[in-house]
């Protein structure tokens, strides 16, 4: 089991550095290329972090390509939100921000080449017949009718493609290379389609667009880039890569290398299915905290360093490791909070105490510390007042003995000052407790009471000077570890419905001058971030990021 004193294996960086050790590779060259069709969730975090990483580690350069060969699916706005989670992550880009786009004259220059080679033909199957024809992993794909057109033949219809001549669907550019190849990639993939969309970048110029895997290594081989780093689906992809790169006189020859993506329990990271929990409305959006996005984990609370963190503790492998718990990423986040986050008290479920024994106009104020062990943060004002409100859990009527919270003839420290006594409980017509009626003892400020032990310590808030607040207590948004495993089940089954929970809240007053993603510890309560959404103008909204438990750190030290 991995500890955090011993990074974690990374074997693409052991070799990358080898190799400039070795003096095969004089600077390391990465990209991190995504498509502009969603938004980017924890398993692109991992790629962002190896990749930017590396160079970062290694004194090379990473470049921000967007892979937008699919107009149709593709956004601006998903463009904006990529480049502010990776500079949200801390991570800076070589150069300008890049498009695959940027390169479709060279592509289709290429493309011109290939069929001058005698390597690419236009063919008029249908989509379904190309299929067909392809053959399957045990038979061998037969040759498309259309393969040996002539070279004139293949130039002017491709033209004839770009101008726009044809329907979409009607003709596509494939490779030539072998229909019988075991690597059913090898079988004459299509290097472009017709499409009659208008595309984010280049507007109305194209009337074809590449595919990926005709766009992806020549885009790597025009930027230099000299280690093409992605996921092991891709493995099976990188004959192909390198039969483009030696087939095409491009100006370099970057190395694909593949390693086991992120599988984390409880959660999704198919861009398909996440976009459904969008558009069915099921989630409040992308950033919705529950959602796996970089952007709704950060509205949830989570810092950059403690995703950089986690991606740190899970390593990069070849091999995989099956589903990596999600306690490690709340382990993350949870002890960079412990260190960084101020303190502050709210009750989430109140609960109203009249302390009958202090004056209706009194009022004192505590300096508290911001942090127990940061003397760097600010002194924060405590009111205390005769009225104070306390969590409806921290007061039982019939306690059992090792309860050591509020009680009936009990007592019970309130954080940061006085003991309090439970004398009396008042009660609505329906028996629900509405307010409790206790006593102070003066004299235990900043001591233990004489002759007599306190063992509970509860949290509180002033009546007359707390802020009211909406809190959102946000769990795993689904119930199974894998809720795509089972593919006759739909994934919809396993969403948790108490996934989100919302409370009518009170804090202490230092809260109300929260900005958006100001985190804290609610003491006792857990971690919590300041949301930028408010369900009222002015409303002051937290998230719970994550409780004060850590599972992880008791599993570790069981390993």
């Amino acid at each position: 089991m991995t500890n955090e004193t011993t990074p974690a294996p990374n074997f693409i960086r052991n070799q990358v550095r080898d190799e400039i050790e070795g003096g095969q590779v004089t600077k390391i060259v990465t990209r991190f290329p995504p498509e502009p069709n969603g938004f980017l969730h924890i398993g692109h975090a991992k790629s962002i972090c190896l990749n930017f990483g590396l160079a970062e580690q290694l004194g090379g350069e990473c470049h921000l390509r967007f892979d937008d060969t699919n107009p149709a699916k593709e956004e601006q706005a998903y463009i904006d939100a990529i480049k502010e989670d990776v500079s949200w992550l801390g991570f800076n880009w070589a150069g300008p921000v890049r498009f695959a786009s940027d390169y479709f004259d060279q592509l289709y220059a290429w493309a011109q080449h290939l069929i001058r080679e005698g390597k690419a033909y236009v063919d008029d199957l249908s989509p379904d017949e190309i299929r067909e024809y392809r053959g399957t992993l045990t038979a061998p794909g037969k040759p498309s009718p259309y393969r040996e057109r002539s070279v004139d033949e293949n130039l002017d219809l491709l033209e004839r493609m770009r101008s726009g001549e044809f329907g979409e669907g009607e003709k596509v550019l494939r490779a030539k290379i072998d229909m019988a190849s075991p690597n059913i990639n090898l079988r004459d993939p299509i290097l472009y389609r017709i499409r009659h969309a208008s595309h984010h970048q280049t507007g109305d110029k194209w009337k074809i667009y590449p595919s990926y895997d005709f766009t992806h290594g020549q885009s790597d081989a025009i930027e230099g880039i000299t280690h093409s780093i992605c996921t092991l689906e891709f493995e099976d992809h990188r004959p192909l890569y390198e039969w483009f790169l030696n087939n095409l006189p491009v100006p370099a020859k970057p190395r694909q290398i593949e390693f086991a993506r992120l599988n984390l329990d409880y959660t999704l990271t198919s861009k398909r299915k996440l976009k459904l929990l969008v558009d069915e409305q099921i989630v409040d959006g992308w950033d919705d905290p529950r959602m796996p996005t970089i952007s709704g984990m950060r509205r949830r609370g989570y810092t950059p360093a403690s995703i950089r963190k986690f991606c740190e503790m899970i390593g990069v492998t070849r091999a995989d490791g099956g589903l990596v718990d999600i306690a490690m990423l709340t382990h993350a986040i949870r002890s960079d909070l412990e260190d960084n986050a101020p303190r502050a008290m709210c009750v989430l479920k109140p609960l109203k105490v009249v302390l009958t024994n202090v004056p209706e106009d009194h009022e004192e104020v505590y300096d508290v510390p911001g942090h127990p062990a940061r003397e760097d943060m600010a002194v924060r004002k405590v009111p205390f007042s005769r009225e104070l409100y306390i969590d409806q859990d921290d007061f039982m009527e019939d306690a059992p003995k090792k309860f050591f919270r509020l009680a009936p003839g009990k007592e019970v420290r309130l954080r940061n000052s006085y003991v309090i006594r439970c004398d009396d409980v008042v009660k609505n017509e329906a028996g629900d407790v509405t307010e409790l009626h206790c006593s102070v003892d003066f004299d235990t400020l900043g001591k233990n009471p004489e002759g007599r032990k306190v063992k509970g310590v509860i949290h509180w808030v002033s009546a007359a000077h707390g802020v009211p607040m909406e809190v959102r207590l946000y769990d795993n948004l689904f119930t199974v570890e894998q809720p795509d495993r089972d593919k006759d089940v739909d994934f919809l089954e396993h969403l948790n419905p108490d996934s989100l929970a919302v409370c009518h809240a009170i804090g202490e007053p230092s809260l109300a001058d929260a900005v958006p993603e100001d985190r804290f510890q609610f003491e006792r309560v857990g971690y919590f971030c300041a949301d930028r959404h408010a369900s009222k103008p002015g409303q002051l909204v937290f998230n719970r990021t994550v409780g004060l438990k850590d599972s992880w750190a008791k599993i570790k030290q069981k390993g």
